[in-house]
C-alpha cells in the first residue's frame, strides 16, 4: 500500500466539465481501487456575484452567451462531452441557475463528517440529473439527508451565516493562486492538472506515483 497523495479539487457543483471530470476519475479510481489519493473538493464559484436567490437560467444564459444561439453553441461540447461519459444531463428540466454558495456550506460540513465526495456526487445528480435548485435550503437539507448527514442541523447552519466567510475566503484564494476555471486537480500540492481529463491519464498519473513511491 502506498502512502495517501493528496489530490485537491477545485470544483462547482453547476460546473458541467467538474461533473464530466469527476466521472471520468470515478472510472479511473474504480479501476485502481490500490490508488494512492487522498481526495478533498474546495470551493469555487463559477458565478460569485450570482444573487442569492439565483436567477432564471434562460435569462442568465441568454445574457453570459449573447443570446440563446450562443448557449445552445457554448453547450455543444458539454452535451457531446457528457454522452461520451454515460452521463445524463436534464438542461431543459433546469429552470433556475443558483447561487452555489450554500452548497458549498454544504461540501464542508459533509467533509468534516467524511461524506464529502458523496456531497459532491449528490449535488451533482440534484442538478444536472433531477434539474433541482440547488440554491434552495430544503434541496440541500433534503441531500444532506440522503448521505445520511442530519438535515435539521444543515437547515439551521444553512438558516445562520455559519462558515459564508470561509467559503468566500478559500474561493478567494484559488483565484489567488491564479485559477481560474474548473474543475482544477491539484495533484500532491505541486501539479495542477486543469478541466475535465479523461480517465486513461488518471491511470497514467496513478501508474506513476506508484511506481515513484514503490521505488
Amino acid at each position: 500500500m502506498t502512502d495517501p497523495v493528496k489530490l485537491d479539487i477545485m470544483s462547482d457543483p453547476i460546473c458541467p466539465w467538474c461533473y464530466i471530470g469527476k466521472a471520468h476519475l470515478d472510472r479511473a479510481l474504480e479501476a485502481h481501487p490500490d490508488h494512492p489519493f487522498q481526495i478533498e473538493w474546495h470551493p469555487f464559484q463559477l458565478n460569485p456575484d450570482m444573487p442569492r436567490e439565483g436567477m432564471d437560467r434562460r435569462t442568465y444564459l441568454e445574457a453570459k452567451f449573447g443570446g440563446k444561439e450562443g448557449a445552445v453553441k457554448a453547450y455543444a461540447p458539454v452535451v457531446q462531452h457528457a454522452e461520451a461519459a454515460g452521463l445524463k444531463i436534464d438542461f431543459e428540466g433546469m429552470k433556475r441557475t443558483p447561487n452555489t454558495l450554500d452548497a458549498h456550506r454544504l461540501i464542508h460540513w459533509a467533509g468534516i463528517e467524511g461524506r464529502q465526495t458523496a456531497a459532491v456526487s449528490a449535488l451533482f445528480k440534484a442538478y444536472f440529473v433531477d434539474a433541482r435548485d440547488i440554491g434552495d435550503i430544503e434541496v440541500l437539507a433534503d441531500i444532506a439527508d440522503g448521505i445520511e448527514m442530519d438535515a435539521s442541523v444543515v437547515t439551521r447552519l444553512l438558516q445562520s451565516d455559519a462558515d459564508l466567510e470561509d467559503i468566500r475566503t478559500r474561493d478567494a484564494h484559488s483565484r489567488e493562486m491564479g485559477i481560474s476555471s474548473v474543475p482544477t486537480f491539484i495533484v500532491g500540492q505541486r501539479h495542477a492538472v486543469p478541466g475535465a481529463q479523461p480517465p486513461e491519464l488518471w491511470a497514467k498519473v496513478i501508474k506513476e506515483i506508484t511506481a515513484q513511491t514503490s521505488a
